[in-house]
């Protein structure tokens, strides 16, 4: 019944010059999407992240901007558009994240982690969708995260914009379904990537407590959210909007367990 076919589908993924952005780009390439791969911190990453693409065999091309300036968003999809096709799929990856105590955080910090991580996806999605909307079909993906449901330490500010992503994504469901686009988002767990090496060593804190605070008993394997996107992405969730899928190893299931258990 080809529910999970995206070939010839053009996927914008921001943010998708490496880490989960990448990994959620290069299981849709895979599965036959043309890959728009964005950035903003320098086009040589740019470059280098479409060289990997298409030596996966990816169809993939390269654009920067940035996201929270709505005039080079415009700018942007407008030559995307032009230069590669009608944008089919939107994954709103882009985000940052500052490790402040709430108490100790500027202002202007707390507004750049909204500024990015929340305002950023409404600018990018209300601009593709218009194309989304005259087509009557689109998937728009917002990343949210763990932190959109739980509190943590030092993270106030990535939390408040995450929690406020999963009302936006539902609000964008609510507005856009009647014209056949469906708006849900992905929460990912703790995933073992690069910038997670560090810290997944036996012994150390934070691994045991993810190991032991996920009822998989593992951190996840960044592959393991191209299902999930691919499903998003396709006709298998045409009837899905408004729903944040975690994926999470079962964090979220479950209040932990004594330490006293094995």
């Amino acid at each position: 019944m080809n529910l999970f076919d995206i070939k010839g589908k053009i996927a914008l993924i921001t943010g998708s010059t490496h880490g989960l952005g990448m990994s959620m780009a290069h299981g849709l390439g895979l599965a036959g999407a043309t890959i728009i791969v964005n950035g903003n911190s320098s086009q040589q990453k740019i470059d280098d992240a479409v060289a990997h693409y298409k030596e996966a065999g990816i169809n993939a091309v390269g654009y920067k901007f940035n996201v929270s300036d709505e005039k080079a968003v415009i700018t942007a999809i407008s030559k995307i558009e032009s230069e590669v096709g009608p944008i089919d799929i939107l994954i709103n990856n882009a985000g940052i994240i500052k490790r402040v105590p709430l108490v100790d955080m500027d202002v202007e910090e707390f507004k750049q982690v909204v500024n990015i991580d929340l305002v950023s996806p409404f600018i990018v999605s209300k601009h593709v969708v218009k194309g989304m909307m005259e087509r009557k079909a689109g998937k728009i993906i917002n990343i949210c995260s763990m932190m959109s449901q739980l509190g943590r330490n030092t993270v106030g500010a990535y939390a408040a914009a995450k929690g406020g992503l999963v009302m936006l994504t539902k609000n964008m469901a609510t507005e856009w379904a009647k014209h056949n686009i469906q708006v849900n988002g992905i929460g990912p767990g703790y995933f073992a990537t690069t910038q997670t090496a560090p810290i997944r060593v036996d012994g150390h804190p934070f691994n045991d407590f993810i190991v032991n605070r996920t009822p998989a008993a593992k951190w996840g394997d960044p592959d393991d959210l191209a299902g999930a996107a691919i499903f998003l992405s396709s006709k298998a969730s045409d009837f899905v909007n408004g729903h944040i899928l975690y994926v999470d190893g079962g964090i979220l299931a479950t209040i932990g367990k004594p330490s006293n258990e094995d």
